[in-house]
């Protein structure tokens, strides 16, 4: 049973101190455009916060990330989730109110990156399921099914597999090629890549969540904290 005194669930702590931390230069210069058409892919380096000691990188936010709202915004927060992370279930739900306050208007973008934990068994394969939705449909049925997984799972490992092809029906997609992908593997790469990047970022737990202000690090979130209290932060980096 997970300890729901705090409001994240930590990495065990061996594999919390077998994340590298990133040490970087500060100041260094972001150069280069990111492109968010079809098949572009910014070459952005990563983006700093902070001095060499300790600074929080994150990897630039691409074509091939999984946004909602307006790309060019000038709050854009990026999260490392775990579909079978309680806390992330609730911050989920806060993060969606968030995006119905501040995203119509373009004033803030959602970027959703994977982080299973080791000890949520099911949350990989749940993960590459939603990149199995996105392949067969894009963004919008990538994040339709990430929501319908957060509204019918539990936590904690409780969601029956046989649900994700039924969640791929529900939402609209061929569920013939939803299984043979899933099946494949061939997602596992993709969040992977997403493991690496939040590693890189210091995650140590979820969600974990860091924002960026025109494009630069200037704050995280950790943990699930209240609408209330992103609202707060939010109000205060757009005056």
């Amino acid at each position: 049973m997970e300890d729901n005194t705090t409001s994240r669930v930590p990495l065990p702590v061996a594999q919390s101190f077998a994340v590298p931390f990133a040490i970087v230069i500060a100041g260094l210069a972001i150069a280069g455009a990111i492109y968010f058409g079809d098949n572009k892919k910014g070459t952005l380096p990563a983006v700093v916060a902070g001095g060499a000691q300790g600074a929080t990188v994150v990897d630039p936010v691409t074509a091939s990330d999984h946004i909602i709202g307006n790309p060019n915004a000038k709050i854009v927060i990026v999260e490392y989730s775990d579909t079978e992370c309680p806390f992330c279930k609730s911050f989920h739900g806060t993060m969606n109110r968030v995006m119905g306050e501040y995203g119509n208007g373009g004033e803030v973008a959602w970027v959703y990156r994977h982080f299973p934990l080791p000890f949520h068994s099911k949350a990989p394969k749940e993960a590459e399921a939603t990149e199995c939705a996105n392949k067969l449909g894009g963004n919008v049925k990538f994040w339709e099914y990430t929501n319908k997984i957060f509204e019918i799972t539990l936590g904690n490992n409780q969601l029956d597999p046989a649900e994700l092809p039924k969640i791929a029906k529900t939402v609209g997609l061929d569920v013939t090629a939803f299984n043979a992908c899933l099946a494949s593997g061939e997602m596992k790469t993709i969040v992977d890549a997403h493991m690496a990047s939040g590693n890189k970022a210091g995650v140590r737990g979820t969600p974990h969540s860091i924002i960026l202000v025109d494009k630069k690090v200037v704050t995280t979130i950790d943990g699930a904290q209240p609408y209330e209290a992103v609202k707060v932060t939010i109000d205060g980096l757009l005056k």
